[in-house]
Parts: C-alpha cells; sequence; structure tokens
C-alpha cells in the first residue's frame, strides 16, 4: 500500500462477522452502506496518510442510533469511528483497524436554545455556521471558530478553538455539558446547563479533547455570546514576520481585549491573492478584528494601530462592513485550500503547536528559516494572539525524500515548542500523526495513565494505542 507519510503503527484492520452486518442492515436500512464510494469518502481527511477505508458507514439520525451501532460493536469487538465532517488533519477519523464509520451528520438539529441563559443545546451533527445562523435572531452567537464549517460534536471531540479564541477561549471553555455513548453503548450525560459545579469528576471535561477514543458525543450544552455593538477588521503588512509577531506580543502584554488576530506569512498572502483575488501586498500580514462598543473598538483599534507603526507595519487598511470583513475571513478560512495550489498535485503535512507568547517570535522565525533552507514549498497561518501556529509542508505525494524534510522540519519544530514550554498541537489533536509528539511532550507515565482510562471505559478495545479504530468526529 501506497502512504503519503509513513504510519506510526501497524494496520491491523478485524473483518467485521456477518451477524453485525445483518444486524446495521436489518435496523438501518439504506442508512447502512457499503459502497466503496461512501467508505472512500469516511475513510479520507486532510492528513498526508492514505489508508484503507472502513468496511461500512451507518447514518445515525439520534443518540438511540448510536447506540445501536456502538453496542453492537461492543458484541463483536469492532472498531467504532465518529464521522462528522470529515476536517481533520491529523488522522482522526482514519479507519486503521478496519471497522464501522459512524456518521452523526444527520444529527443537524439545535435541540434547545435558552438565550437568557446564554445556552444552547445541539446534536453533534450540527455544524457551527448551522448554528449561528439558527440563533442569529437571539442577539447571541457562538464565537468558536476553527476556519473549517466543522460539525459540534467533532469540535468537542477534538478540543477545538480557532481564530476566536484569543477573546472567547476554546471548546474547553465553552461546553458545559455532554450527552455520550460510551464503549459499551451505554449512554451517560456529563454536566449540566449551570456555569459551575463541584459534583463529583469533571467527565465533561474528560471528553472534550478525547478524540473520540472514550465514546461518541452526540449532544452539547453550549455557552453563547451576545453579539457585538460594534465590529471593525483591520490588515496590516510588515517587512518581516518577527515584527509581526512582536506587534502581537505587545497587543497581548498590553492587555488589548482584541477578538482576532492572525498572521499569513508571505507564502499565505500569495495563495488568497491567487484564489480570493484580494490585491493585499505580498508580505507577512497580520489580520485582526475588534469588538465592543463603538467607541471600545475605536480605541483598541487606534492602539493596535500605533503599535504596529512603532514597529514598522504598513497598508494598515480597514474593512468595518460587514461584507468588506467576510470577504477578509472568508478568504483566511481558505489559507488551507488556497495554499494547497502553490504546488498542484501536492499534499500537506502540517503541525499546529502552541507556545507561550513570550516564546512565539523565535519559534515562527526559526520554524520559516528553516523551510526555506532546506527548500521545500510551505506556508504558514497562525492565531497568533493565543500563540497558536501551523506550518504547512507542501509535498510530492511519490517522493520519500519530501516526506522525509517535512517531518524531519515537522519534528524540530515541536520539539522547540515543547521545550519552550508549549505543546505539539494547539487545536488539531493528537490524532495518528502526533502520537510520538504525546509521549514526548507529556511523558510515558501520563500517556501510561491515559492508557489505563482507555481500559477501563473501553476494555473489550486493543490496549496498543489511544484510538477506538480512528478518532473523534471532525
Amino acid at each position: 500500500m501506497n502512504t503519503a507519510v509513513d504510519l506510526p503503527f501497524q494496520l491491523q484492520p478485524r473483518p467485521m462477522p456477518a451477524a453485525m452486518a445483518l444486524a446495521l442492515r436489518e435496523h438501518f436500512g439504506e442508512r447502512f452502506v457499503t459502497s466503496l464510494a461512501v467508505r472512500q469518502q469516511h475513510g479520507r481527511d486532510e492528513s498526508p496518510f492514505d489508508v484503507p477505508p472502513p468496511e461500512a458507514v451507518v447514518f445515525c439520525e439520534s443518540t438511540e442510533d448510536v447506540t445501536f451501532v456502538v453496542a453492537a460493536a461492543a458484541r463483536h469487538r469492532v472498531p467504532v469511528i465518529p464521522y462528522g465532517a470529515g476536517s481533520s488533519l491529523e488522522g482522526h477519523l482514519l479507519a486503521v483497524q478496519g471497522g464501522v464509520s459512524v456518521d452523526v451528520s444527520r444529527m443537524d438539529r439545535v435541540l434547545q436554545l435558552n438565550p437568557e441563559d446564554l445556552t444552547v443545546t445541539v446534536q453533534a451533527g450540527v455544524t457551527r455556521l448551522q448554528l449561528n445562523r439558527e440563533i442569529k435572531d437571539s442577539g447571541l452567537f457562538f464565537p468558536i471558530d476553527p476556519g473549517a464549517d466543522a460539525t459540534i460534536g467533532g469540535m468537542a471531540a477534538t478540543r477545538a478553538s480557532g481564530t476566536n479564541a484569543v477573546r472567547y477561549g476554546t471548546m474547553r471553555e465553552n461546553v458545559l455539558a455532554l450527552t455520550v455513548v460510551t464503549a459499551s453503548g451505554e449512554v451517560i450525560r456529563t454536566g449540566t446547563r449551570a456555569r459551575k459545579s463541584s459534583a463529583g469528576y469533571d467527565l465533561t471535561r474528560l471528553m472534550v479533547g478525547s478524540e473520540g477514543t472514550l465514546g461518541v458525543i452526540t449532544e452539547i450544552t453550549l455557552k453563547l455570546h451576545p453579539l457585538p455593538e460594534s465590529v471593525a477588521a483591520a490588515v496590516c503588512s510588515f517587512d518581516g514576520a518577527a515584527a509581526a509577531v512582536d506587534t502581537v506580543i505587545a497587543i497581548i502584554q498590553m492587555g488589548v481585549p482584541i477578538a482576532r488576530c492572525e498572521l499569513l506569512d508571505a507564502n499565505a498572502v500569495i495563495a488568497v491573492n491567487r484564489n480570493d483575488k484580494l490585491g493585499l501586498a505580498e508580505k507577512p500580514m497580520l489580520l485582526m478584528e475588534f469588538h465592543g462598543s463603538a467607541a471600545s473598538v475605536a480605541e483598541q483599534a487606534a492602539t493596535v494601530q500605533e503599535l504596529a507603526a512603532e514597529r514598522g507595519g504598513t497598508a494598515f487598511q480597514w474593512a468595518t462592513t460587514p461584507e468588506e470583513r467576510t470577504r477578509l475571513w472568508t478568504a483566511r478560512h481558505h489559507a488551507f485550500l488556497s495554499g494547497l495550489q502553490l504546488r498542484p498535485g501536492c499534499r500537506a503535512v502540517t503541525t499546529d503547536c502552541c507556545v507561550p507568547i513570550s516564546g512565539l517570535a523565535d519559534a515562527v522565525t526559526r520554524a520559516l528559516d528553516e523551510a526555506e533552507d532546506a527548500g521545500i514549498p510551505h506556508f504558514l497561518v497562525g492565531h497568533v494572539g493565543d500563540g497558536n501556529f501551523h506550518v504547512a509542508y507542501l509535498i510530492d505525494p511519490a517522493s520519500a525524500a519530501d516526506r522525509e524534510t517535512a517531518e524531519r522540519l515537522n519534528h524540530q519544530l515541536v520539539q522547540r515548542a515543547i521545550a519552550a514550554g508549549g505543546t505539539c498541537t494547539g487545536e488539531h489533536g493528537i490524532g495518528l500523526h502526533k502520537q510520538g509528539f504525546l509521549v514526548e511532550e507529556t511523558g510515558a507515565g501520563a500517556v501510561a495513565m491515559m492508557r489505563e482510562i482507555k481500559r477501563a471505559l473501553d476494555p473489550t478495545r486493543p490496549a496498543g494505542g489511544l484510538s477506538p479504530g480512528g478518532g473523534a468526529a471532525g
């Protein structure tokens, strides 16, 4: 089998027993699918891995549907892979041990909106854009924005964050309660709509970020936030990435409550210019957004513009209308796919380390310098307001030398992040690609404890890894 990047494990598919396939077909009818095209769709994400697809896909529409599939899989010791939008970058949803893909995309109902409490409960297949469309008349919004129109279930499973995290936090801070189908097919509910609790273990936080290894999330209760009175966006260009990052550090250290602060290196700007025809200066650029009252937004913007100018920032441009802001942020959200066009036919090996803000300039500049010295096509984007950035190394899938170079650069970058007190993944999750990095970051003892938790909650699955068969819905 040809793989774009060497797999960090042995493929060990276990065929689905005929009895299980028959039970699922009888229960779900046409929602139990074994056609190759559908299986391939559910066996491929944005990671650089190529593995065989799952044996079957089940389209679930309720918690009860998921319970039926998981209970059957437990009886027959068949892996289960939750699937949402398929936007993972680290191989979470790949069927490395065969099994059945549980597609929750049809679980797309907003179940309960409580505007007075600033909460909403949704099914796992609701996407972030759909949620904000459906609650827009309430004067509230859900701010977590990982870029892709991911499902809320997948965002909870991977502890997603994204462009707004510097102001509003991550999924960890914004998930109040969950409904989860455990590995045995039992339904549990964690947390409440109350803003705090001291009752028992924090099972909600255990499940948020567990990447599908401990259960299938089917319903989520979220915090909502008031729509800001005023919103303004701005772009500012710099002669080098270091100056742009120094500006970000000054913004954060001065306590400016900026809502979004994104960095695009020159290559990323070139890519979005080509794809979205923006005409931006093809230099390192900050894309920022400010939320609040009209007076506070003006004050924030004036402070940031002064800080940027002191560090060589030029071409400061404002986008105050919704249409202008949407155009800029749509281009930013397309940056990954736009960047792939810099090398047609390539695959991307990506990273997403996160470092303390004081170490951000060194981490970014060294990553870019190393990629330039290696001569490998690349681009960098980052949610730099919270120290998180992504480098995509664009490789020829047929080139072993490209693969080796990209993985070497990725490893060097992550090791520096960990040494600086940071992490190997700010938001993508561990998936398949970062399993070795998890040991480097947390230590063998912590990973052993995670495996013990996995065994306790899922004793019928193999103990060699943390994944039940692929990972989380994304």
